[in-house]
Formats: structure tokens, C-alpha cells, sequence
């Protein structure tokens, strides 16, 4: 029994069937499944900042992709969604869209409004509000852009369990990644330490390596000269000159370095010079690090100008003198190092100013001093800068919570590399982007963050008799009693009234990196060792698939490796399936900041309908970066059409043939090239290469179309009872019971509307197809196709109708492919209008057409 539309289309078919996937629970998972049962994905977790973007439609339809096949292949498909909707980025959107900024100090305010929802004006100056006023406006935002990103996720066709929905500052996630830092800080696994920190001076918190960049920015190399002194400590009036691009940090300098081989230097190791402007004596040293073919082969080394002076500092054990604080300024009190008057006069021209103000003044003060050779030198070169900052990040030293990665540990490095070995990389070249991140790694990850939306740090300080914080006496909650947020709960033994007393007790108040929390998705969805006591962990862990991006293996997909490694000995899944980059038509990356991704998703779904966009995204090969072509989406819809065509068509040839045999050479023919699209789409599947699987079915289903059908229909047609009749309609069935089934994980909209059409259910809870193995030899079609084409073409040339009827078609060929060709002589007579078939045996498959006189039709 068939339910065909009159006009089949695919306008609003998304709709319906959203409604229908929903009320249906197409996509329920099963909680009762067994873990050798369970196809798990750790899904990545969007940021909540804003919109998604095109780049999103990609990666997340490759996901899908991968979780309808393995769910027609019989798994139960634990696909939950989550929304990364903690950190910097959220905090930013907040601040962007309501006009205000988080003053800590202030207090609550009941019912407080935001002065502006959306649009503020450019002159607005930001509204500080209280800590708890701000995390509760960014609750607000977070959960009205969530509710767009779900209309974008559901419309793009994703089948997620909707039920399995969790945030990353939600309370599962607080509990989840609170337990995971717990455990680490007693196996020694995290830790705390007053260091060096890059620090982003306009957010005013401290930034990990995975999160820099460098940037190529404007600079100038300044010659400066340092003052040699003798034995005694006298100047001898020599100048011993160094290139530097940040001679504002003459203040901070510890000592100068050249390399132990650099001849020009090395009577100098050991002995002392003094700095320009600020008078302080320090020491000549040797490093491999220095570079004698970079200015003048000498540097200053500052407390801290980049990383490399962190590590000359740490490794020649020098002082510490750092100037710039949290706020980006230099201190304002003249530091003790500086003695004389004249350096104490130079400093105080520089106190309270921020670098760049500090670099114009002490380039005055040298060149006035004649201490600086010459005009600065115009020159650009690489800058560390946070991802998502717009000022160099400097270095201050905070104390700070570390979790141990292998940086600064050989054999955990070691470890962490050999992890990989244990993931199925797709495609394989990827795992050496996480070896050689890992290899390079040069210190602890830095977890804690000085922001405000975010998961606390779970420790508070005991004080002592003067109020000092007592960092080394950590007091930490149970396991029972988390989520707690230390800057209104209180440590067990305490009460309120003793906070920030005397012998009382202070919370930490830093959250966690978003990194931190986002790196145990697999256990925040998964519901790791739940208060309730359910066992869903346990059915879903190890994950089976990690789908992401390749340019966050260095940061999420290595974060959670760590987790993983440090909780359970293990990897946290066994397969990484890596998504390229979007790039425009110059091979760029698409990009809102560079001006070439105007076109937002839902304009594009709206446009060329679901399926065609999820058509072009599926062209994308795992890891291979993907030129954005709307083109390609034009393409898709014309598929999705030909299928509610083809079906319609194939449908409406005659009554259902039932359990009619299929007998006819060509009939079975094609289906054992089915047979073949249907193994190769299985194994390009199971190796997650959905490109492979697509291009197979669509090939085989444009041949379908083109030449099958148009080959058997004159006998489908047929309006008798005969074995070859019911052979043809049967075998149309047949294919188009496989088609659907092979088109659904990439056309899901359309595979399920023609799907119902004529059978029970949804087409994405029923098996995915298997080699029948009981067909012909399909090698007969190729012949039958040349031939084919050829009638078609002569036709064609001759400017006829393809009704014109041709008075004979001579085949020459080699014994057994004449025995194929003529295996299909009737329908070839049937669909060419041919009167006369001749078969004479040559050397190669040939075939000449002669076309009736046009009198004749």
C-alpha cells in the first residue's frame, strides 16, 4: 500500500518531520543497552558566544553523519549535546549585549535590569555591577542563546537525544569537574605556584599556552648602551651595546646573556655591567638560547619580556624584578634594586604608565641621556597574544593552579604521546599534530582563571594570626558536598563569621579555565559517578568516537586525553574523527572577523533546504579543509528532488509485485552492483570515510536513474502478469528499498518522507542494508550501457527525439559480451524505439546506429 503525494516537494518537509522525529522518539537512547551494545560520541560542545556559524553545520553534520549509520547498523547511539557556555567568551557576549562590567566588590542587587538588551550604544561606558548580578545576567543570555543554537541543531537534522542536553556550568558539570580537580590535587596531579604568568592585561586573568597566538605586529629594535665597570665597580667609560624592541623594561633587567660560544662575549661571562637610565649592576651570562646572529648577538634579560626570559631566569636562578601588574601598569613605588637618585628620578617618570606609554618615555630619557645609538629601527615580528585579545599579553608572576601534562615531566610526556597510539586517528596523518603539540609543550597546563563565570576552584585558605592566606594549609570539601562555590559556602569547621578573620579561613576565588571543564565532556554527559547512583557512566565509557576540529587537538582533545589519563589510566574513546576548516573561493578560512562569512546558517538552510547543505558538508573528507560552495548546495537539492521523483515513479509502475521472483538478467544485474555500492558504503562507514559511502551511493543511483530505469520501464510498464514484468517491478522495489536506506544518514528529511510513502516507521530506525550475495554477475551492465549511450547519442547528433525509431543497431563484439548485450535486447529495443538488433563477433564492443527516415516515425 503506497501514500504517494500528487506534487511531491520539499518545501517544509523539515518541519514535519522534526515534529514527527520528536513526538516518535526516533532517537531515544536506550539506558538498559549494554556497553558492547552502546555506539557513544562525545559530542563537542559549542561555545555560547553569540551564533553559529557555518563552520559548525560542517563539523556537527559529519558527526551525525557517522550516528546514523552506526544506529541503522544496530547500535544504540548515545548522542547528547552540551553547550560550553562558561568562561571569557560568554563573560564578553554578556558584557557586549547588556552595556556592563563585574565589579566583585559590589553588592546584590534584588531584581536588577541591564541597562541596555542588544544594542549599546559605542559611548556607552560599561556599568559595573556585583559578581552575583553578573553571573545571573549571563545565565539569562546563555539560555536564550541556547535556545537558538537547538532551533539550528534540530533544524540541521542532528539526531541527538534532546534529553541528554548539559551545560558546562551547570550543576552536573560544577560536581563533575570539582571531583576531577579533587582527585587530582590528592594524586599530586594538580598543584599550585607563585610563577611567571602570561597575562592578558585587558581581562586581568592569566592565559595557558594552548590559548596564545602569535601575531606579526609593529616593532622597533633600539640600540642601547649598557656601561662597563672594572674590577672595583667603577664605569670604564666602554659601552657595551645590545638591540632590544622593549627598552621599557631597562627597569626589570636581571643580567645579560650571549651564547657560551660566542667568542665576542666570552671575556665578559662572569663579569658585571650597568644599565642605562635606572643604574643597577647586573651580571654577563652564557645560554645556548641566545642567538649571536640576532642584533648585536647580546640581550638583556627582563622579569619578563617573553617566554625565553622565563626560562634564562629559571634556569641561571636570577633575581625576579618584575614591574607590571595585574592592571597592566608599572608599579608605582620605585623598586628597592634601584638605589641611586638618578635611577630612582628615571623610574619615577615611568610609575603608574602602561608599556607602550613606558616605552615612549624611556626612549626619550636614552636618546636624551645619549645612551641609545642612533633612531629606532622599524621592524615586525611575531608577539604572543591571548586568541581572543587585542593587546600583548604580558608577564606577571601570580600564584596560580597548574594540572601536570607532561611539560615539565619526561615520562609523563612520554606517556601522554604513546596515548595516542592507542586512538584510531581519522584520517591517520592528525595524531602527529597531537604528538608534536605534546612533544613541544614547555610547561603545566595553567587551569585557573581570574574571572567570574565559571566553575570555582573547590579549596579555601586557613589565615593566620595577622589574617595571611596559608596557601600550603588547603581546606577541601567532601565529594558529598559538591558543587560548592568557596566565596559564599564555608569550609567544614567554620562558619561565615570567620571569613577573611583572623585564624579564620578565605575561598580561592578563581574558577576554572573553560578547557578544564570542557575536557571531561565524556564525563559530564555521561554522568560520571552520579549522586543517584546510575550506571549510565559505566555504559558509555570509554566513548567510541571524538569528532572535533583539527586547530583545538592542542587544546580540548588533548585536555581530555590528560583527564583520562590521570583518572583512569586509559583514553577517554577509540576513535578521533578530525573536521577540516571552511575556506572561501581564495582558499581562505572562512571568518565573521575577516568579512567573508556573511551568509549564516539558517540563510542557508532556508535557501536550499537541509539536505542539500548536509549534501555539500558530507563532500568534506574527515581532516581535509572544504571550499565553501553554495554551488555544491544546488547540487544536494537537485539529488533530494531526483529521489522523491525517482521514487514517486518507480512507485507508481503498476501493483506491487509482492514476493515475485527476480529473473531477469539485468534485473538481478543491478542488484548485485547494489550489492557491491552497499559493501563499499559499509566500509567506507566503518573506516567514518562518509564522503567515500555518499559518492558510491550517488553514483549508483544516478546510473539508476539514468539507464536502469529508462532501460525496464518499457517492460514495467507492461499491463500483464508475466515473470519478466513483475521481474522488473520487483527489482525498482528492490533498489529503492536499499536506496533510501543508503541515502538516510546524509538525506534525512527526504530519505524519511519517500520512506513513508510505502513502508512502516522511519527509515532511520531500520537496518542498514547488507549484501544480498545471491545476484548475478553485474559485469553485463557496462555493455548494456555502451550501447545504450550509443543509440542515445546518435539521437542526440541527429538532433531527433529520443522516441525516434531506429531501423537498426548492429553490435559487434567479442562471443560473451555479445551473450550480455543480447541478454537486454528487449529492453534495449523497448527504450531506443530500435526495430532490428544485429550481433556479428569482432574484436572489441562496437555499435552502429541507423536511424528510421524521419517519414518513418
Amino acid at each position: 500500500m503506497t501514500n504517494i503525494p500528487e506534487k511531491p516537494s520539499l518545501d517544509g518537509i523539515e518541519a514535519r518531520w522534526m515534529q514527527r522525529w520528536d513526538a516518535d522518539g526516533t532517537y531515544r537512547f536506550d539506558r538498559n543497552a549494554s556497553r558492547e551494545q552502546v555506539f557513544a560520541i562525545d559530542t563537542p560542545p559549542p561555545t555560547v558566544s553569540g551564533s553559529l556559524h557555518i563552520g559548525h553545520v560542517f563539523s556537527f553534520t559529519h558527526t551525525d553523519l557517522v550516528a546514523r549509520y552506526q544506529r541503522m547498523a544496530g547500535k544504540h547511539v548515545f548522542y547528547p549535546i552540551g553547550w560550553d557556555d562558561n568562561g571569557l567568551a560568554t563573560e564578553r557576549r554578556v558584557q557586549n549585549v547588556t552595556g556592563v562590567r563585574c565589579d566583585p566588590s559590589l553588592p546584590y542587587v534584588e531584581g536588577y535590569q541591564p541597562p541596555y538588551r542588544g544594542d549599546v550604544p559605542k559611548d556607552h561606558r560599561a556599568t559595573p555591577i556585583g559578581r552575583a548580578n553578573f553571573v545571573e545576567l549571563c545565565h539569562d543570555i546563555t539560555a536564550h542563546d541556547e535556545q537558538q543554537f537547538e532551533a539550528l541543531f534540530r533544524r540541521l537534522g542532528l539526531s541527538v537525544d534532546w534529553s541528554l542536553v548539559y551545560t558546562t556550568i551547570g550543576e552536573r558539570a560544577r560536581r563533575v569537574s570539582q571531583r576531577a580537580f579533587l582527585r587530582n590535587l590528592a594524586a599530586g596531579h594538580a598543584y599550585q605556584q607563585d610563577a611567571p604568568t602570561l597575562w592578558d592585561i585587558d581581562e586581568r586573568t592569566a592565559v595557558a599556552q594552548a590559548e596564545m597566538e602569535d601575531r606579526e605586529v609593529a616593532g622597533a629594535y633600539h640600540k642601547i648602551a649598557f656601561h662597563r665597570l672594572d674590577a672595583g665597580g667603577a664605569p670604564t667609560g666602554e659601552a657595551l651595546l645590545i638591540d632590544t624592541t622593549r627598552p621599557e623594561l631597562l627597569p626589570s633587567c636581571v643580567a645579560l646573556v650571549a651564547h657560551p660560544n660566542d667568542e665576542r662575549y666570552q671575556p665578559l661571562f662572569g663579569h658585571t655591567v650597568r644599565t642605562p637610565l635606572f643604574e643597577v649592576d647586573v651580571p654577563v651570562v652564557a645560554h645556548h638560547l641566545a642567538e649571536p646572529d640576532k642584533g648585536t648577538g647580546i640581550a638583556m634579560i627582563c622579569t619578563f619580556g617573553d617566554v625565553t626570559d622565563v626560562t634564562w631566569w629559571r634556569e641561571l636562578d636570577l633575581p625576579s624584578r618584575a614591574l607590571i601588574g595585574f592592571d597592566g601598569r608599572f608599579a608605582a613605588e620605585t623598586p628597592d634594586w634601584i638605589t641611586t637618585a638618578a635611577g630612582g628620578e628615571a623610574y619615577q617618570q615611568l610609575a603608574g604608565l602602561n608599556p607602550k606609554q613606558a616605552q615612549k618615555k624611556v626612549v626619550e630619557l636614552l636618546a636624551a641621556s645619549g645612551e641609545m645609538l642612533g633612531e629606532p629601527r622599524p621592524i615586525t615580528h611575531p608577539v604572543k597574544f591571548y586568541e581572543r585579545g587585542h593587546r600583548a599579553l604580558e608577564i606577571v608572576a601570580t600564584r596560580q593552579w597548574y594540572i601536570r601534562n607532561g611539560g615539565r615531566d619526561e615520562a609523563l610526556r612520554d606517556e601522554l604521546v604513546a596515548r595516542g597510539n592507542e586512538l584510531i586517528w581519522h584520517p591517520p596523518y592528525m595524531q602527529a599534530r597531537y604528538s608534536d603539540w605534546v612533544n613541544g609543550l614547555k610547561g603545566d597546563w595553567l587551569i585557573s582563571r581570574q574571572r567570574f563565570f565559571g566553575v570555582p576552584i573547590p579549596v579555601w585558605y586557613r589565615l593566620d594570626a595577622e589574617g595571611n592566606p596559608l596557601y600550603d594549609d588547603v581546606l577541601v570539601p567532601t565529594e558529598a558536598d559538591l558543587p560548592v562555590d568557596p566565596s559564599t559556602d564555608c569550609p567544614a569547621g567554620f562558619t561565615e563569621a570567620q571569613r577573611g578573620q583572623p585564624r579564620g579561613f578565605v575561598g580561592d576565588p578563581d574558577v576554572m579555565d573553560t578547557w578544564a571543564t570542557s575536557s571531561l565532556t565524556p564525563h559530564i554527559a555521561g554522568d560520571w559517578e552520579a549522586p543517584d547512583g546510575n550506571d549510565l557512566f559505566q555504559r558509555v565509557f570509554p566513548m567510541d568516537m571524538r569528532p572535533q576540529a583539527h586547530d583545538i587537538i592542542r587544546t580540548w582533545l588533548f585536555a581530555t586525553m590528560v583527564r583520562s589519563h590521570h583518572e583512569h589510566g586509559g583514553v577517554p574513546w577509540r576513535n578521533a574523527a578530525i573536521s577540516g576548516f571552511i575556506l572561501d573561493p581564495d582558499r581562505k578560512k572562512l571568518s565573521k572577523s575577516k568579512g567573508n562569512a556573511t551568509t549564516t546558517p539558517i540563510d542557508l538552510l532556508e535557501q536550499h533546504g537541509t539536505d542539500a547543505v548536509r549534501y555539500w558538508a558530507a563532500n568534506g573528507r574527515p581532516g581535509v579543509d572544504t571550499i565553501y560552495d553554495e554551488g555544491q548546495m544546488k547540487v544536494g537539492r537537485k539529488l533530494a528532488t531526483k529521489l522523491l521523483n525517482a521514487t514517486k515513479f518507480v512507485l507508481g509502475i503498476g501493483d506491487d509485485p509482492g514476493d515475485a521472483g527476480i529473473t531477469e538478467p539485468v534485473d538481478r544485474a543491478m542488484l548485485a552492483r547494489l550489492d557491491t555500492v552497499v559493501a563499499d558504503a559499509t566500509a567506507a562507514f566503518e573506516e567514518f570515510d562518509y564522503t567515500r559511502a555518499l559518492e558510491r551511493t550517488e553514483a549508483f543511483f544516478w546510473w539508476f536513474c539514468d539507464d536502469y530505469v529508462e532501460l525496464v520501464k518499457g517492460r514495467a510498464y507492461r499491463d500483464t502478469g508475466a515473470a519478466d514484468v513483475l521481474s522488473a517491478r520487483a527489482a525498482l522495489r528492490a533498489a529503492l528499498h536499499v536506496v533510501h536506506r543508503l541515502f538516510a544518514p546524509f538525506l534525512p528529511f527526504v530519505t524519511d518522507e519517500v520512506w513513508s510513502w510505502w513502508q512502516q516507521g522511519s527509515v532511520h530506525n531500520q537496518a542498514w542494508p547488507t549484501p544480498a550475495g545471491t545476484w548475478a554477475d553485474a559485469s553485463m551492465l557496462d555493455p548494456v550501457s555502451e550501447v545504450l549511450a550509443v543509440i542515445r547519442r546518435s539521437k542526440t547528433e541527429a538532433k531527433l527525439s529520443q522516441k525516434a525509431i531506429v531501423s537498426l543497431a548492429a553490435v559487434s563484439g567479442p562471443a560473451d559480451v555479445l551473450a550480455q548485450v543480447r541478454s537486454a535486447e528487449g529492453d534495449l529495443r523497448d527504450v531506443g524505439s530500435v526495430r532490428e538488433m544485429q550481433f556479428t563477433e569482432g574484436t572489441e564492443l562496437t555499435t552502429s546506429v541507423t536511424l528510421a527516415p524521419v517519414d518513418a516515425l
